[in-house]
């Protein structure tokens, strides 16, 4: 739970040792691997390595058995840093689904691996061309040939599939026309690419506006072993909204790093910088966005920590998962804007970081959910409005 007023930070000695592992990888690190859109292999090594990856596994399976609320000081503390926790944040909630809706026979096979860093698991396939946000018509299919399932289909925007080991994968186990409801019928794969890249499974990366590595993915008979299944068939759905509530969640902490970092970086220069003989800090029309970013990113940080009080307890959280998704990505994008009017034209210098910075927060307005479609959920389901799509 978060620190009340006054109180002592109850993650002090977490965001320390999160701290410790960055101070390894300053903002130069991360400005040369986006200029060469590379790939954070030094950083997710230090990550792994010092156990902050597999924060959420359970000790028994070799992680330190945190709650998600632990994990989301971890991934605020690698953006406030100057980093980019999305290199290595899906492990956290992936991993996740493993945990919670895998067999025993599974999470024995594969969560000692992932904490040890010896499998990754980054990789989660779940948006398609022709579906996006609207799971439930997703067109790839996975049928079921005795003790495999053949995967046949197309998604497009997943990260990390070449830095990953095995992905998570989301696809019709039942023909839409044959469900009642259109959350019916689908099913979770776990799939290894290793074995897959080439005998079923096309790659094609696609670049973006920042160093995200990310792809489109073209199954042609994908053989996936039956016992890769996660939980019951047709269920997978279900399971998808559980992992999201995380992901949005952890999601929401990461911008909430970033809304820090941008307003310690405005407040930094605007006490430096002096125009006509004074720091343009002692300007109200400098000051009060910078104040106004703050409020907004602390606010933000709160509904976070609310969130993901619930999911820990294992209590309905969508709501407040969206919730916090909502303003942490507006007040990350807001201090951005801050930040970037701050250092004015030097803000659009590499050096300074602010732009890549500004890129990457961008983001989180259409990603992993779109502003106006938490807006469209929380209107329906929590104000009781007709709904809109």
């Amino acid at each position: 739970m978060s620190a009340g007023c006054g109180d002592p930070d109850p993650y002090a000695g977490l965001r320390a040792e999160v701290r410790t592992v960055c101070q390894d990888f300053p903002d130069r690190y991360w400005r040369d691997l986006d200029r060469e859109r590379a790939y954070p292999e030094a950083f997710v090594a230090a990550m792994t390595a010092s156990g902050l990856l597999g924060a959420l596994i359970p000790c028994e399976h070799g992680g330190r058995g945190l709650p998600l609320a632990a994990a989301t000081v971890i991934l605020e503390e690698v953006n406030r840093s100057g980093g980019n926790a999305g290199s290595a944040h899906a492990q956290m909630y992936v991993m996740g689904t493993v945990l919670r809706h895998g067999s025993e026979a599974q999470k024995r096979a594969y969560l000692p691996l992932i904490a040890a860093g010896e499998v990754r698991l980054q990789a989660f396939g779940v948006t398609e061309p022709e579906a996006g946000t609207d799971t439930t018509r997703i067109r790839t299919s996975a049928r079921r040939d005795g003790d495999r399932y053949v995967v046949n289909g197309e998604k497009l925007y997943i990260s990390r599939v070449q830095h990953s080991d095995l992905m998570l994968l989301l696809a019709r186990t039942t023909p839409l026309q044959q469900v009642r409801r259109r959350g019916d019928g689908l099913s979770l794969l776990l799939v290894d690419l290793r074995e897959a890249a080439g005998h079923g499974l096309e790659v094609e990366p696609i670049r973006t506006m920042i160093n995200n590595e990310t792809n489109r993915l073209r199954f042609h008979d994908l053989a996936v072993p039956a016992a890769n299944l996660i939980g019951e068939e047709g269920q997978g759905f279900r399971y998808l909204l559980d992992s999201l509530n995380a992901e949005r969640i952890l999601i929401a902490a990461e911008c909430v790093g970033d809304g820090r970092w941008f307003v310690e970086r405005a407040a930094a220069r605007a006490r430096e910088r002096e125009v006509f003989g004074r720091p343009i800090g002692q300007n109200q029309g400098v000051q009060f966005p910078i104040a106004r970013a703050h409020v907004e990113v602390e606010a933000a940080s709160l509904m976070r920590f609310r969130a993901a009080e619930l999911f820990d307890r294992n209590l309905p959280c969508g709501a407040e998962a969206n919730m916090a998704k909502l303003l942490a990505a507006d007040a990350s994008w807001q201090a951005a804007n801050v930040a970037m009017q701050t250092f004015g034209g030097s803000g659009f210098d590499v050096e300074n970081d602010i732009e890549r910075k500004f890129r990457e927060t961008r983001l989180y307005q259409v990603a992993p959910i779109s502003t106006n479609l938490v807006l469209a959920y929380l209107a329906e389901h929590v104000l009781g409005l007709p709904r809109s799509f």
